[in-house]
């Protein structure tokens, strides 16, 4: 039991999230979370124990200890451990506060974080007033500083303290040390001093706004000045600059200027007080700042440990990427927002920004920090979130994105009818809900759609059936072209024998595609493509078959996402088109491009071909949203898909992917319009690659040591489809249809 509590804690910190949004994902009450997850039952219900999995994306067997996930990679994949930590201090006790911040750095330390951040002042406390006008106070955190480096000389880890300091102007100033190994290796003064309501702090510090210099410490010159940029000389992506509280909250705040000169990191020391409405404005705000530097923002502000003379800290800390919280202590919560940071997505996004010019007269200062391979928990669905509440958001959203897409192309061309093939799989019925959605739009009936099912030799009853009752439900005008005559009679004239391959099932596709553009040129008609973005990244399509229409409502909707948003029509749809819904959800993804199987079945599974979607859906936003490599995407694959997926199976479908994914660009340089749906977009105006590029460098970047074996299992994979499709070569016109 103990097992399970320590791993479902571990799970809920390393996604940052806190008991209530847990309670929120999961569904529970935040009492039953509360109880469940501090130990205090002496049995979790297996229900409420698989429920709380699914809300951390991890597996019941790895929190039961059946299946151990993964901690720590053989190699270095770029995430770096950073903690906020706010410790309980006494005002103007700096030998007490420097023995806090010397244990809570080495606990962290023990936990892998390799940089410790701590609020501003935090030597001496930020509430000592007057007192900063005093010697004592201030050689005593000197004192302090001194012995921080000296007792964490032995850490492998960067710490970062505030502290009151005279600089060589005889000037005070509120500032941050960065400290490694024993040493100061720079030191960064406020720059913008807040004025106002108790903040008074212009009335003890002096800004700065000049050029770096030097401070002598300990006899010692450090760099001084807030164009500092400091870098992991052994690994260069980890690169930051520091800004202390008020600075970022300026037009002019140091952190851009930190960006445009190369720092993939913020930290921020800061005190900022809480009032009832504070907090979310500024998590919103790092959020927005750190989206604008495109850069990790690593934010530790002070607790409640200090003076409530006149007003309360809360030690809100919080760590954003790129514009998304991935860590956070609540207002008066732990106090301590640690998380493992990607430098190496922030370097790839860095790659895609301008940030104009550099800004001069800043100086690099080199350290030499080991990094070891931290890992990381990704979500197993990043295109849908796990919070129900979010997941509806995006489902709305996304739907609404896609239909006034439609409507505007109906009004465009004028169309009097709107034409669709309907398989009843999951993509056909959402490009059909899709349909019914922009035509309301328009003020028009939904019998303005034409849907088409068109039965041939793999069709089942039960996809059959579904086809005409989705169609009926939505109240569309229903039509059954059986396709079986055509297809025989043009296999015939082309001399086929029959045998089920490549040409047998792409004939149904293609001539599906034919009857759809025939009856919308009849009835002056819009044909709507039903193929989705994970179909795309793999060619799993027919070229000139369903791989064509006149606008590809669904394009840019990834499979994982396609069934949360029929999951979200269920909820909130009545009747027959329900249990329908329901239904095509529950269907098995199929091409039905080959006769069912003697007890009726659907025998052709796409899944069983091609690999889980939601594997490929996991390889298509790691490769091209935050741009990993092979070898990074495995090692998070194996963390977020553990206890479901072996490492061998993720290393099959990984290579498989990679080899389809460029060779199949083909199929999607020439689509039809679609309308962008989110960052990932494999569209011929979003996402641009040579038809002809290769997949060897790709491939050859992932040398772990069972690679032969991944590799051997993944050509395996891929024989297994051309024999299926009898393709005859790696970038062969796959026969399936795409429409499920």
């Amino acid at each position: 039991m103990q097992q399970i509590v320590a791993r479902l804690n571990e799970a809920k910190k390393s996604k940052g999230m806190t008991l209530k949004t847990l309670a929120e994902a999961s569904g529970l009450s935040q009492g039953t979370v509360n109880k469940i997850m501090s130990g205090e039952l002496q049995k979790i219900k297996p229900d409420k124990l698989a429920t709380l999995a699914n809300a951390l994306g991890v597996s019941v067997e790895y929190l039961t200890g059946k299946h151990a996930a993964a901690t720590k990679s053989d190699r270095y994949l770029g995430l770096v451990k950073i903690a906020c930590i706010s410790p309980e201090i006494k005002v103007a006790n700096c030998a007490f506060n420097v023995r806090r911040i010397i244990a809570e750095t080495r606990r962290a330390a023990a936990r892998g974080v390799k940089i410790a951040l701590f609020p501003e002042l935090s030597i001496t406390g930020y509430t000592c007033g007057d007192l900063f006008f005093q010697n004592v106070l201030r050689a005593s955190a000197i004192s302090g500083l001194t012995d921080i480096c000296r007792e964490l000389a032995d850490v492998d880890a960067v710490t970062v303290v505030g502290l009151p300091l005279c600089g060589n102007d005889g000037r005070l100033y509120n500032v941050a040390a960065v400290c490694f190994r024993g040493e100061v290796l720079g030191i960064i003064p406020k720059k913008n001093l807040p004025n106002y309501n108790e903040f008074m702090e212009k009335r003890h510090f002096c800004p700065y706004d000049g050029e770096n210099t030097v401070v002598r410490l300990a006899g010692k010159d450090i760099p001084f000045g807030t164009k500092l940029l400091f870098e992991n000389a052994l690994h260069p992506e980890v690169r930051f600059g520091v800004e202390v509280c008020e600075d970022v909250w300026v037009a002019d705040s140091p952190s851009v200027s930190h960006a445009f000169a190369g720092a993939n990191a913020v930290l921020n020391l800061s005190a900022s007080n809480e009032t009832v409405v504070k907090a979310d404005y500024r998590k919103k705000m790092l959020e927005i700042q750190s989206a604008k530097c495109g850069v990790i923002y690593a934010y530790c502000s002070s607790g409640p440990s200090e003076s409530t003379t006149s007003t309360i800290f809360g030690a809100h800390n919080l760590i954003c990427e790129n514009g998304e919280c991935i860590a956070e202590s609540k207002p008066f919560g732990e106090g301590c927002a640690e998380v493992c940071a990607d430098f190496d997505f922030i370097q790839n996004e860095r790659a895609r920004l301008d940030h104009g010019r550099a800004p001069a007269g800043y100086q690099k200062i080199n350290f030499q920090l080991p990094l070891d391979g931290q890992t990381r928990t990704y979500s197993p669905a990043p295109f849908v979130p796990q919070e129900p509440t979010a997941r509806n958001e995006v489902c709305e959203r996304t739907l609404t994105i896609l239909s006034y897409g439609l409507k505007k192309r109906v009004e465009h061309t004028r169309a009097k009818k709107l034409v669709i093939g309907i398989s009843g799989g999951s993509d056909s019925t959402l490009s059909l809900l899709v349909c019914q959605r922009a035509l309301r739009l328009l003020r028009r009936p939904a019998s303005d759609i034409v849907a088409i099912t068109m039965p041939c030799f793999g069709t089942s009853k039960r996809t059959l059936d579904n086809s005409l009752a989705l169609i009926r439900s939505v109240g569309a005008e229903c039509r059954v072209v059986d396709i079986s005559a055509a297809v025989t009679q043009h296999l015939q004239d082309i001399g086929h024998d029959f045998t089920p391959d490549v040409v047998y099932e792409n004939a149904q596709a293609r001539e599906r595609t034919q009857v759809l553009m025939d009856v919308a040129n009849s009835c002056d008609g819009l044909v709507i493509g039903t193929g989705d973005m994970s179909e795309a990244a793999l060619g799993w399509s027919t070229f000139n078959g369903d791989q064509m229409s006149m606008y590809a409502a669904i394009a840019s909707v990834p499979k994982t996402l396609v069934i949360a948003l029929l999951g979200y029509c269920e909820e909130n749809a009545h009747g027959e088109l329900k249990r329908v819904l329901h239904d095509v959800i529950e269907t098995p993804i199929s091409p039905e491009l080959l006769p069912a199987d003697q007890s009726g079945n659907i025998a052709q599974i796409t899944q069983n071909v091609v690999g889980p979607y939601e594997l490929h859906d996991y390889f298509l936003f790691m490769s091209i949203r935050k741009g990993f490599n092979p070898s990074k995407v495995y090692e998070l694959a194996k963390i977020s898909f553990a206890g479901k997926y072996d490492s061998a199976t993720i290393a099959k479908w990984l290579h498989f992917f990679l080899r389809r994914f460029v060779a199949q660009q083909y199929k999607r340089s020439c689509t039809p319009d679609s309308v962008r749906l989110g960052s990932v977009d494999l569209s011929k105006y979003s996402y641009r690659m040579p038809s002809d590029a290769e997949s060897d460098a790709w491939l050859a970047e992932w040398d772990d040591e069972t690679a032969p074996s991944q590799k051997s299992a993944s050509n395996k994979a891929q024989s297994v489809l051309q024999k299926s499709n009898g393709a005859t070569n790696r970038s062969g016109i796959i026969g399936d249809t795409g429409e499920n």
